[in-house]
């Protein structure tokens, strides 16, 4: 890092924050061959706070995966505010502009990790190293920087056993400068069919597991309409379903004697996975009562819960109200993506998704983030956190 960004960096300049966070590499090694992972990132990104005051910990989580947890509290007791963001990306392959170079044109910095989630992320440390200039708030501030969350957010879930003592959340992933209190979940099924492989020509002895299947995902329609029917959230809509993959069968002459097919099926709070596994067991039942020579498990695949947070909460209310003070509109939208604040609600920490850049730029292949939105985002955090320990 050269001189002046460095300093830059010291002085918490939001900008030149982001830009040092694009120019460290943090690829999940998991998503991409030879990814850096986010040691090198967390080891500076806990510099920097020491730097600025904070008691940091910088940890390793799991096998090469790093957190860093700074804090730090004012002149008395009182409420603890968490900002969180995290440090690792999607890999570089396909991109189109240089991914570390954090080239700043055009008002905007561009490379891998811009918009989501360094820019964020730039964001709160800029506003942690303006606050700790300040001794007067009574309160604690914590700052933590999660490792994985574009995988199996390994971070967030070692972090979220220790957090019940924090009062309330942001997560600064990008939502264009929008207040975003909840967010879906979702469930994969797997379901697996056995057929009985035989010749094309010998439908006397073959039993086709993709036609089995496909039997199964047309009376998705019957729930599509029923989901459609339910009283939608006031944010997010209904709940929805998609078939996500569908393997099977060896050659075209042959009777498939396996089929797999993978339903993501998106959920609203108070949905459950097993919610959502007993809705897929009756319509697979619906099936075998008609057709008894079908062979399927079901099985629970990955499952995220959904998550929100009331739009009267406090939480909530004081954020609008440091975005009106900064010149926003104070905006209260849905979240689209599924993100780590379903985490820390879970864990009875009520937490919100508040951030820079558009979540459309993310893991694209000429991702930016306009630097003005950094740089506004790092006021308004700034400004409830104030408002929040007074």
């Amino acid at each position: 890092m050269n001189p002046e960004l460095s300093q830059r960096v010291r002085s918490g300049d939001a900008t030149a924050i982001a830009a040092a966070l694009v120019r460290t590499p943090s690829v999940n090694p998991v998503l991409e061959a030879g990814g850096a992972g986010e040691e090198e990132i967390a080891r500076l990104t806990g510099g920097w706070l020491e730097e600025w005051g904070f008691d940091v910990d910088v940890t390793e989580v799991s096998e090469g995966r790093w957190n860093t947890v700074a804090s730090r509290s004012g002149n008395a007791s009182g409420l603890t505010l968490m900002l969180n963001g995290h440090l690792d990306t999607v890999g570089v392959e396909g991109m189109t502009v240089d991914p570390f170079a954090g080239a700043i044109e055009g008002g905007r910095l561009w490379g891998r990790g811009a918009c989501d989630m360094k820019g964020g992320v730039a964001s709160l440390l800029s506003a942690a190293a303006s606050l700790s200039r300040d001794r007067d708030w009574p309160g604690r501030l914590i700052v933590a920087l999660t490792a994985d969350e574009e995988h199996a957010s390994l971070g967030m879930q070692a972090l979220a056993s220790s957090v019940a003592d924090v009062d309330a959340a942001i997560v600064c992933e990008p939502t264009d400068l929008s207040v975003m209190p909840a967010h879906k979940g979702f469930v994969w099924v797997e379901l697996d069919f056995t057929g009985r492989a035989a010749h094309g020509s010998r439908p006397d002895v073959g039993v086709d597991a993709i036609e089995h299947a496909g039997m199964v995902l047309s009376r998705f329609g019957a729930l599509r309409e029923r989901l459609g029917a339910a009283p939608p959230h006031p944010l997010l809509g209904h709940g929805s379903f998609h078939a996500g993959t569908i393997q099977g069968g060896s050659a075209a002459s042959v009777y498939p004697a396996a089929c797999r097919l993978v339903i993501e099926r998106r959920t609203l709070p108070g949905e459950t996975a097993d919610d959502v596994m007993s809705e897929v067991e009756q319509l697979v039942a619906g099936v075998r009562s008609e057709v008894p020579e079908l062979d399927v498990s079901v099985k629970r695949g990955l499952s995220r819960p959904a998550t929100e947070v009331a739009a009267d909460a406090p939480l909530v209310v004081g954020l609008l109200e440091a975005c009106r003070e900064h010149g926003l509109e104070g905006r209260v939208e849905p979240m689209t993506a599924w993100v780590d604040a379903a985490f820390l609600n879970e864990a009875g920490v009520p937490a919100v998704c508040f951030g820079p850049g558009s979540i459309g730029q993310a893991h694209s292949a000429d991702e930016w983030i306009e630097v003005a939105q950094i740089e506004r985002c790092a006021r308004v955090l700034e400004a409830f956190a104030r408002a929040f320990f007074a």
